[in-house]
């Protein structure tokens, strides 16, 4: 069946999506999602742009590597052994499950993460006051997930469920935990956005795209630029070095980073950008990001 027709018989691809997810084999899935992303079809034969090219990874580059790399508690073993345990936030603690947590043997103040998906946290800045049922009902729900399932980013689907703690970070100056994430491939850097306004109450997430020379560049992408562009951080030369460590021989990857109090932070390792379903505004930056990545790096090695 082709998936034109396929589509014809269901309410929308929303619908699809929702309902038959599991059923579905990934590519068929990945094109249903970026249909109803886009507004069109993506071109997995041959893939121009930036998220059509992600999307082509998910499907052809899956070393058993990336597993561990975007596990939030093995990854930081890997990438102490590449650039330092300096640059490791401290781990407190790793459970399978919420019950397991020895609250008492915890400090003042910490953050609990899922290890094994995206955006299942819970940040204690007091424990005489942190909320320890939100935290487990939160947390809990996210242990029964499979983060796989959601855009079939392969990397996701063996990785164990767990949870981490692990040391409260801020930063003095900007008073929040700034996210540098840098756009890498095959290990060189070229471009980062900076998100803030990530903890504050009311306020929406903004993400603020510069070049590697620091010019803030016209890029929205699934988040608001801030009003005043962030300041470039002291240790950005570094943080572009070990980006490019880390990301050495892979197409293309993430690479994050926190700086906290003049002090840089490894934060985590993605493969599919916003899985690879969120349009670059204005929209000829989807075709300038798809340019820097090299698939023949996948292919000569199929």
């Amino acid at each position: 069946m082709s998936i034109k027709s396929f589509i014809s018989k269901s309410e929308s691809i929303k619908d699809v999506i929702r309902k038959s997810s599991r059923l579905i084999p990934d590519e068929m899935y990945i094109k249903f999602k970026y249909r109803w992303a886009f507004g069109k079809f993506p071109d997995l034969k041959d893939p121009k742009t930036y998220n059509e090219k992600v999307n082509w990874l998910k499907l052809h580059d899956r070393k058993p590597i990336y597993t561990k790399m975007v596990d939030k508690y093995e990854a930081k073993e890997l990438v102490a052994e590449k650039i330092g345990r300096e640059y490791i936030i401290p781990t407190y603690g790793v459970w399978e499950s919420f019950d397991e947590i020895d609250f008492d043997r915890l400090p003042d103040q910490f953050v609990l993460k899922g290890t094994h998906d995206g955006g299942s946290i819970s940040i204690c800045r007091d424990k005489s006051t942190f909320d320890i049922p939100a935290a487990r009902e939160k947390l809990t729900r996210s242990l029964s997930k499979n983060y796989y399932w959601h855009g079939r980013e392969w990397p996701y689907k063996d990785v164990k469920p767990r949870i981490i703690a692990e040391a409260f970070m801020e930063d003095k100056e900007t008073a929040e935990l700034r996210d540098y994430k840098f756009f890498c491939f095959n290990g060189v850097p070229r471009a980062l956005f900076i998100a803030t306004d990530r903890q504050k109450q009311g306020e929406e997430t903004k993400f603020d795209f510069f070049d590697m020379d620091f010019n803030h560049l016209d890029i929205r992408n699934g988040h608001e630029n801030a009003k005043v562009p962030p300041a470039k951080p002291a240790t950005f030369e570094k943080m572009k070095e070990l980006a490019g460590i880390l990301s050495q021989g892979i197409p293309q990857l993430r690479v994050d980073f926190y700086e906290v109090n003049g002090q840089i932070y490894f934060g985590e390792l993605t493969f599919s950008h916003w899985d690879g379903m969120v349009p670059f505004e204005p929209e000829k930056w989807d075709r300038i990001f798809g340019d820097w990545i090299d698939l023949s790096i996948v292919k000569n090695q199929q």
